[in-house]
């Protein structure tokens, strides 16, 4: 794949238009307002047919069955997939990214990784009671792993645990960090096991909840660098009391760690995707910046320096293309990516993307610092690809065990 099909760029164009008259006149409220952005986004679902196609895809999944133990999660995962789907997921996420990357974070973790974890391993009775509502975005999903002393190493410094009480759980613990907290209608909530063993030894188990449940608190939205559209937030449970019907797969025997692993990869994966938003928008605003601004009695990019910083941000733009070209081609042909390979993706393109938008910036000059001009918010949402989702130094380990195994 070298470009987009005709098909594709008209669906790319009405997405734009979508965006001009939805998000861009919106931007400044929902970027420093107390404007949440799951309406435009129920808005841009309905507007596109995207919670009916949701919808058909959720009935066809659960048709095809699977055990609640991933296996039909895997299947689905590893099963040829039609270009064009895979491409019209794709492109909301890479236009969405050019003006507002929260909102794709926002959307991401509520019908990605919420609504994937119980699709993956949940009973089909868990899946009908709260995956479809999380994939049509009728309802918001939180993924709640990270903790206030447990980034990096998620499970090993893991502290949230379920207690057995009779038929019952009693959870208990603190998640922070968490997208769509404040929000969230739905939270899959990851703790460990408490058997009086050794912590690191602990069965990790995965539950959903349900905001307004006796003992959970969320939070209110963390004030935070970039992604102001993305409501963050933490969780606190005091002795949350849930049956086994909450437990996804409704066992205890799940592979809970290697389901997490497997959502890091799938969120990995997407940086590529938002990282070729923000840097072809920071590239254009660059361009029609160095055409206008004029210095010494003509326009800056007749100097060779600009032309230098233009010439590297298009470099990045091609490369970080075509590895979300490669990803289209390889769910079209069936081949699941590797957490490794989702991890070289991450690495190079949020490293790319910091660096063009902090370029953007330093071409921009004086009104490149101001909130005025665009590229000031592009470059603190940028920063984010390089944290979430495992750290630029995660991914570097990850590659590297990869390699030396």
């Amino acid at each position: 794949m070298i470009e987009w099909s005709e098909e594709q760029v008209m669906v790319r164009d009405a997405i734009r238009a979508f965006i001009d008259k939805e998000i861009k006149p919106n931007l400044e409220e929902l970027e420093h307002g107390d404007t949440p952005p799951y309406e435009v986004l129920r808005k841009l679902y309905r507007t596109f047919g995207m919670d009916a196609m949701a919808r058909d895809r959720f009935e066809k999944s659960v048709a095809a069955g699977g055990d609640g133990d991933g296996s039909e999660g895997k299947e689905r995962t590893e099963g040829a997939r039609d270009p064009n789907t895979v491409a019209f997921t794709l492109i909301p996420i890479i236009e969405l990214c050019r003006y507002c990357p929260g909102m794709v974070t926002a959307m991401g973790v509520s019908v990605g990784l919420t609504a994937a974890a119980i699709m993956s391993r949940g009973t089909e009775a868990q899946k009908r009671r709260w995956a479809l509502d999380l994939l049509t975005l009728d309802k918001i999903g939180a993924w709640a792993i990270t903790e206030p002393n447990s980034g990096s190493d998620a499970f090993g410094a893991m502290k949230s645990t379920a207690r057995r009480d009779g038929d019952e759980y009693v959870l208990n613990g603190s998640k922070t960090f968490i997208t769509n907290g404040p929000y969230a209608d739905t939270i899959v909530f990851i703790c460990k096991l408490d058997e009086g063993n050794d912590p690191r030894e602990r069965k990790v188990l995965s539950f959903v909840l349900d905001a307004g449940m006796p003992g959970l608190e969320q939070s209110k939205p963390l004030r935070k660098m970039g992604l102001h559209s993305s409501p963050t937030g933490e969780l606190f449970l005091s002795d949350v009391r849930v049956g086994k019907d909450r437990l996804i797969g409704e066992t205890e025997e799940g592979p809970a760690r290697s389901a997490a692993k497997d959502t890091f990869s799938m969120e990995r994966t997407g940086v590529a995707a938002m990282a070729l938003g923000i840097v072809s928008q920071c590239l254009e605003l660059s361009v029609q910046y160095a055409k206008d601004r004029v210095q010494f009695g003509k326009p800056i990019g007749e100097f060779q320096l600009i032309q230098l910083k233009l010439a590297k941000m298009e470099v990045a733009r091609l490369n970080i293309q075509n590895l979300v070209f490669r990803q289209v081609e390889m769910q079209a042909a069936g081949r699941p990516t590797s957490l490794a390979e989702a991890s070289a993706m991450k690495l190079y393109s949020a490293q790319a993307a910091m660096e063009v938008a902090l370029e953007a910036v330093q071409l921009f000059g004086g009104n490149g610092y101001m909130a005025e001009f665009q590229v000031e918010q592009l470059a603190r949402d940028a920063k984010v690809l390089q944290i979430y989702a495992g750290t630029d130094e995660i991914q570097v380990s990850q590659i590297a065990r990869s390699l030396l195994a």
